[in-house]
Order: structure tokens, then C-alpha cells, then sequence
């Protein structure tokens, strides 16, 4: 099946399950991957709502757990319907697709925009933001073509080489990634491409509330969703400490093609991407480069089985909670270097359910950190 004319497959959420979805994700100490793991543990949001007090205190937490309350969704929904959005599930169908198959996907993304885009091959396009005049007038031409030949072009809307791919890319699609809430466009002069994005033919996406305005810790979040909704990243003009770099290594984590623009070696603004050609990016010195390098992926059966997701009937699954030996058992198994559930639940010889959900207990306390590629590791101090 051509995953250009494939149907999105998904369920909706009910209502009351996408309240109960963002309450969950807004609560303390719950993101994406624990978000998961609790909804496949208790069937349904509502049912890990009730658990996190419990799960928290068995977890070894210190202070009450903060759960965000229906009253505060209600008002976070109600800021996005007055604002011209909504939120989408990873179970439903507007969800972007290839954002469905990395581990730690956001479960719920604020949108506004045309949704259609979401289900088209991407491609981002990243770089500097003090770009040269050739820097942003090439990006433009990979964007324009890329466009042409039937992707979505992924970015930032930072300056310099985000603007010229939005822009270059305007009538046939598009994707802002946003550091804070759809409300709080940064540049700010950047304001005017935003509305042009999402009153066309493009959409732009968070998984941050509304009225958050972004920090410097918010926008390896965003590049990980320019990574994560893309089939490939190309990187034009990135210095060598840049966020331009960090998008590459995410796609590349996330088995995603990763292209660089060669530049001069004299300028300090291709330092970067002269580095990930070294490392085996693959080169683009025309924009078929990117088309027919991505044309194979673009091609193939793209919609894994959503992540998370609960049926219109919740119910919570019934299983006594592990005793005292062996939540100790699986506590000394832990340390401060990072290790694969797996190799947990062979170290501790107990059920794998068992194991998962003293993890989950961990980290509702706030004692556990979770790695990429699903690996964890004590916080500092237990």
C-alpha cells in the first residue's frame, strides 16, 4: 500500500478520556514513556489517576503527589477551542504518523492548522539562525522541491534557515515545531509566518501547555519532534554547539535518515555540518538528493500500532501490588548507571509485571530516571 494514499488508522478519544489524558500527562513526575506505561498497566487514565498517590507512597516519595485537577483541563481545552486548536491523541488518527513510532512520543499534541498534513512523509529542515544569504536560499530550493514532490516540510520557526523552509513551503505544507504553548510563538517576529502557516496549508504542533513560554530547556523538546515526525532531517549551516545538531543525533536515535549541506571549512557556520558528513551523514549538494534518498521510506506501510490507547469502556487490570522483599529486590537491582528492564527482570528472577510496576512506583516518586532505548537508572541519592 502506498503510504502517501493510506488511510490513518487510529480510535478517538472519547471526551472524557482526552480529560483524563491531559490531567495525566500534566501531573508530577508523569511524561511520556511513564504516561505509557501507566495507561498499559491500568487500561485507562482514569484508572492511573486514581493510582498515583498510592503508587507515589509505595514508591518511597517524600511529599504529596501534585495531580492536575479536571478543573484545570477543562480550562486548558477550553484555552485551545478559543484559540482556534485542539489536542490530539497518539491513538487517533490526526496524530502525525511517523511521530506514533518513537519510544517516548508525546501522548497528546496541541494543533491548529490543517491536520491533513499529518498524515503526509515529512522531511525537516534545520540550521542556523544567523544563516547566509546562499545558506537560506538553498534550504529554500530543498524545501520548495521536497514540497513539489509530495512531502511536508518539518522546522522550527526559529530565524535564518527555519523561516526560509517554512516559507519556501507554505503552499504545499508545512510544520512548525514549538518550543512553548501554540500561543507563544518564539521569535516573536516570527508571529506573522505562524498565522500564515496555520490558516493555509500547514499546521503547527506543541506538547506544551498554553501560555508557556519557552526556556532554553524546552527546545531539545521541540527537536525532538522535528525528529520524530519526520522520515529524514536535513541540516543546512549548523555550528558545532548548536540545536540544529542535536535534532540530527535525535533522528538518528530514532532511525531516521540524516542529510548535511557541505560548506566552507572557513566558516564557523558549517563547522557543524561538515562534522555530521564526517560521522556519515549523507551529503546534499541538490535537493534530489533528499527526494530520492527518502522516496523508498515514503513508499512503505508507516502506521505501527499506536503506543497508547484505551478502548471506550475503561478497565483497570486487577494485580496485587509486589510485597515488601521484592520491591527491595528490584530497588538494590537499580544504581546510578543506566540498565535494560530485561536485564532487571533476569537479575531478580520476578514476574515482569511485577517489575514494571515497582518501576512505575519508582518513578511517580520521583527516584527513577528513564534513558533511551528504554533503559533506567537510579535518582542521585537512593
Amino acid at each position: 500500500m502506498d503510504a502517501r494514499s493510506a488511510r490513518p488508522k487510529g480510535i478517538a478519544l472519547t471526551e472524557r478520556q482526552r480529560i483524563a489524558w491531559l490531567r495525566l500527562i500534566r501531573s508530577d513526575n508523569v511524561g511520556p514513556a511513564t504516561f505509557r506505561d501507566l495507561i498499559n498497566h491500568f487500561g485507562s487514565a482514569e484508572t492511573a489517576l486514581a493510582a498515583l498517590p498510592e503508587l507515589s507512597a509505595r514508591g518511597g516519595a517524600t511529599r504529596s503527589i501534585r495531580i492536575a485537577t479536571e478543573s484545570e483541563a477543562h480550562k486548558e481545552l477550553e484555552a485551545a477551542r478559543r484559540f482556534g486548536a485542539r489536542f490530539v491523541g497518539i491513538g487517533e488518527p490526526e496524530y502525525p504518523q511517523a511521530l506514533k513510532q518513537v519510544d517516548g512520543a508525546p501522548p497528546l499534541l496541541a494543533v491548529k492548522g490543517n491536520l491533513a498534513v499529518s498524515s503526509k512523509p515529512a522531511v525537516g529542515i534545520v540550521g542556523s539562525r544567523n544563516a547566509s544569504i546562499s545558506g537560506a536560499k538553498f534550504a529554500a530550493t530543498i524545501a520548495r522541491q521536497c514540497g513539489q514532490a509530495g512531502y511536508v516540510v518539518v522546522s522550527g520557526l526559529a530565524r535564518g534557515i527555519d523561516t526560509a523552509a517554512h516559507r519556501a513551503s507554505l503552499d504545499t505544507g508545512t510544520v512548525a515545531a514549538m518550543a512553548g504553548g501554540l500561543d507563544q510563538p518564539y521569535p516573536p517576529e516570527n508571529a506573522g509566518l505562524l498565522d500564515d502557516i496555520w490558516n493555509g496549508s500547514g499546521l503547527a504542533i506543541s506538547e506544551m501547555p498554553f501560555g508557556w513560554e519557552p526556556r532554553a530547556r524546552d527546545f531539545p523538546r521541540r527537536n525532538r519532534l522535528i525528529a520524530g515526525v519526520s522520515l529524514g532531517v536535513v541540516v543546512v549551516e549548523a555550528a558545532m554547539r548548536s540545536g540544529s545538531l542535536i535534532t540530527a543525533r535525535l533522528a538518528s536515535e530514532f532511525g531516521r535518515l540524516v542529510f548535511a549541506v557541505p560548506g566552507s571549512p572557513l566558516d564557523p557556520r558549517c563547522h557543524g555540518t561538515n562534522g555530521l558528513l564526517k560521522d556519515g551523514a549523507m551529503i546534499v549538494t541538490t535537493p534530489d538528493d533528499v527526494t530520492e534518498a527518502l522516496a523508498p521510506l515514503s513508499q512503505i506501510e508507516r502506521y505501527a500500532p499506536p503506543v497508547a490507547e484505551e478502548p471506550e469502556r475503561d478497565g483497570g487490570r486487577s494485580m496485587l501490588p509486589p510485597d515488601d522483599s521484592d520491591r527491595s529486590l528490584i530497588v538494590d537491582a537499580l544504581g546510578p548507571t543506566p540498565v535494560e528492564i530485561d536485564d532487571v527482570i533476569r537479575h531478580t528472577g520476578l514476574p515482569a509485571a511485577s517489575v514494571y510496576l515497582v518501576l512505575l512506583e519508582l518513578d511517580i516518586a520521583g527516584r527513577l530516571h528513564r534513558h533511551p532505548g528504554g533503559f533506567v537508572s537510579l535518582a542521585m541519592g537512593d
